[in-house]
């Protein structure tokens, strides 16, 4: 059994599309369709059902899944291990990221590595924090800055800041003359918010749950500039967190601090949670001030 003919079959598996599969592959369909019925024949079973719009897995199919990733990783790790030791970094570096965390900043980060460490790829993915998380430990990422309500015990969370939650509003909305305000008094306010896996919003509508309030979001976007131009046209209010209050095009608007602190805005280092790093994203890690090895034991 071939590493390729696994990887084509893991690409095909995600894509549920051959042609899509293909052109991610850099391959031509007929190739990859044959290296998957050279696949089938080898395990003796089909691994896809095929119709002219997509492809689903079969029993068999979902069960190699999970182990095709594996081996893949496996044999990933082997090739980067020996090259640790040989004092060179290579491969592929894949990060995710929310927007606006406020730390650590990305782009110089991504930049700095990138510097350093010529012969690794980075890869970038932007997404909520929820998704970013459960994509690190499916091994889809090699690590992801993101944003949770609260850290524990949770493995594979490295903390890097903490911030407070505030509100956001129009200089004309009644709220921009308070000093503090708590959630009920807002509770009735149209929100200008984030689809649910993203953390801002998984963190207000939780604590809102928890204060027995229900509250509508009535504009829901998908990146925070928009968010920012509603909210300078009056359309709502929103619950942020303290960096995205101190963005330049925020500097109109009213910051309006929540009553007991409800909300706290953790930014961490999402990694698996066996705590082991690729040596790439081990030596991302280490440019980090927030994040050394002396201040984070598993990464030891």
């Amino acid at each position: 059994m071939e590493l390729r003919h696994l990887e084509y079959f893991v690409t095909v598996a995600e894509e549920r599309h051959f042609t899509r599969a293909a052109a991610r592959l850099h391959i031509a369909q007929s190739g990859l369709s044959a290296s998957i019925r050279s696949l089938e024949q080898e395990l003796g079973a089909p691994l896809f059902t095929r119709s002219t719009r997509r492809v689903e897995l079969t029993d068999a199919g979902r069960a190699l899944l999970g182990e095709a990733r594996r081996t893949l990783d496996g044999a990933a790790a082997a090739k980067d291990a020996v090259a640790a030791v040989r004092g060179l970094l290579r491969g592929t570096l894949a990060v995710g990221t929310e927007q606006c965390l406020g730390a650590p900043d990305v782009p110089a980060t991504l930049a700095a590595f990138r510097l350093r460490h010529p012969g690794v790829r980075v890869e970038l993915l932007q997404d909520g924090s929820a998704s970013l998380i459960d994509k690190v430990r499916q091994g889809q990422l090699d690590v992801a800055f993101v944003a949770v309500d609260g850290i524990g015990d949770t493995p594979g969370l490295l903390p890097m800041m903490v911030r407070p939650m505030v509100v956001l509003c129009h200089p004309s909305h009644w709220l921009a003359g308070q000093s503090t305000v708590d959630l009920a008094a807002i509770a009735a306010e149209v929100f200008i918010d984030f689809p649910a896996n993203w953390a801002v919003r998984a963190m207000a509508d939780a604590a809102f749950a928890r204060a027995g309030l229900r509250r509508k979001v009535g504009l829901q976007v998908n990146d925070v500039h928009t968010q920012l131009d509603l909210l300078g046209h009056g359309l709502g209010i929103a619950v942020v967190p303290e960096p995205i209050a101190g963005k330049p095009q925020a500097a109109s608007l009213r910051r309006i601090a929540l009553e007991g602190q409800p909300m706290r805005w953790h930014v961490c280092a999402a990694i698996p949670p066996d705590g082991r790093p690729t040596p790439a994203a081990r030596a991302l890690l280490d440019q980090i001030p927030q994040l050394t090895l002396d201040t984070t034991p598993a990464l030891s």
